[in-house]
């Protein structure tokens, strides 16, 4: 109990915490000080003696000897009846020096110097795993699940620190156990009142970035450049890369031969469908790529980034997307406002058939909702019953008796 089981103490200060030796010095000595100041109102009397090799300490006061009836500061005075008891040479003026033994300090003065120390450890070991992860923001991290939560997973790195991968920086379809492998990114590294947080990210676009650098050797040394990064985490994602070698084509090598590059982030990204596409100036065609698989027929740009995209009625879904998501990414990817319109050459089909452009019902139909059909690739009434009520509620922000009106405008104009 008197050495507090400080050998202990400093194996783990010197092997576990990477604390160097000036460190753990300073350390010990402030919370033995602390101590002292707290017991005797002062610490400057004392002298502190302490070897983290063996952990061993001792602590020696020094007192002036004055006369017994004299004495005004105990701390650091003794009386010279006293000091005879411990040297009979002693005589007033001089200075008796004497151990202190840690048990006379009382057991409850061992257990604050026991939780001090603890404390300053912990302390220790934050500053100094928060200087190793501050400058790794968007680094590639891998660790074990340690605890699912909720609301977040604990992950362990390596070297059994602590990071946090929220529910909300999870791909949608993951699911991970306790001992599973998780590879992520690093997003941010915080040290507030004293609480470090390391949190990680799976649906973060660079996440998708350094995914591509540890697949494909041309992006890592510089070859191939990622221009931009868009993403539906889980669900599909596109990615513009531009090469300055001639020599090299940036989408086959990121692709790489028969997809075999890309599989790999697929997977990681639990089959995220990933569009790569070849970056170019050419504004209309960066578009067109963007748009793929669709084939466009017509693009007319103006100045204030709106894209009308025309292309044949089969092809209009493919632009579009499931949920709009193609549509919405490659908006995003080329900083353009996208909207596609029905190439209609003939009203007349060959079958007999013709259809309206919706304008023509501007007169019965407000212009925000044609607006809305429009949004969605619905620029002849056809298109849009096409579609059923139920498809066309999910796609629009229209209500219910909205979409039961427009129905019924453009089915009384083919006397449906």
């Amino acid at each position: 109990m008197e050495h507090l089981n400080l050998i202990d103490t400093f194996s783990e200060f010197k092997e576990i915490k990477n604390i160097n030796r000036s460190t753990m010095m300073e350390v010990l000595e402030d919370v033995f000080r602390n101590l002292l100041i707290k017991l005797f109102g002062t610490d400057e009397n004392f002298d502190l003696i302490i070897n983290p090799d063996k952990g061993d300490f001792e602590i020696w006061r020094n007192r002036k000897i004055v006369e017994d009836d004299l004495i005004q500061e105990p701390y650091i005075e003794i009386g010279l009846t006293k000091a005879k008891k411990i040297n009979k040479t002693y005589k007033v003026g001089d200075e008796v020096t004497d151990a202190v033994k840690l048990s006379d300090f009382g057991r409850r003065s061992i257990l604050t110097l026991r939780q001090s120390l603890t404390n300053r450890i912990l302390e220790l070991e934050k500053e100094h795993i928060y200087n190793s992860y501050k400058d790794r923001v968007g680094e590639i991290v891998i660790g074990e699940v340690y605890q699912v939560w909720k609301k977040e997973i604990l992950v362990l790195d390596d070297d059994r620190n602590e990071l946090i991968l929220p529910r909300t920086e999870q791909i949608k379809t993951d699911f991970f156990r306790k001992g599973d492998t998780v590879r992520s990114v690093i997003s941010s590294v915080e040290m507030k009142n004293n609480n470090l947080s390391i949190i990680i990210s799976r649906i973060s676009n660079l996440f998708l970035e350094r995914l591509f650098e540890l697949e494909v050797p041309e992006i890592f040394d510089g070859l191939i450049t990622i221009k931009k990064v868009v993403r539906e985490p889980g669900e599909r994602a596109k990615i513009a890369v531009e090469s300055y070698d001639e020599r090299i084509d940036p989408v086959g090598a990121c692709v790489g031969v028969k997809g075999s590059r890309i599989k790999s982030i697929v997977k990681e990204l639990n089959d995220e469908n990933i569009d790569v596409i070849n970056f170019t100036t050419n504004e209309q065609l960066f578009i067109t790529r963007a748009l793929s698989p669709a084939k466009i027929v017509n693009i007319y740009l103006d100045d204030e980034k709106n894209a009308e995209v025309y292309l044949d009625p089969e092809e209009v879904s493919l632009a579009i997307g499931k949920g709009g998501l193609n549509i919405k990414l490659a908006s995003l990817l080329t900083d353009y406002k996208i909207e596609v319109y029905r190439n209609i050459e003939e009203e007349v089909e060959e079958d007999g058939t013709y259809d309206v452009a919706i304008e023509e019902f501007a007169d019965e139909i407000d212009e925000w909702v044609l607006n809305e059909l429009k949004s969605i690739g619905c620029d002849t009434a056809r298109s849009v019953l096409e579609l059923t009520a139920e498809e066309l509620e999910k796609r629009t922000d229209l209500e219910e008796e909205t979409i039961t009106e427009i129905i019924e405008v453009f089915s009384a104009e083919f006397e449906l």
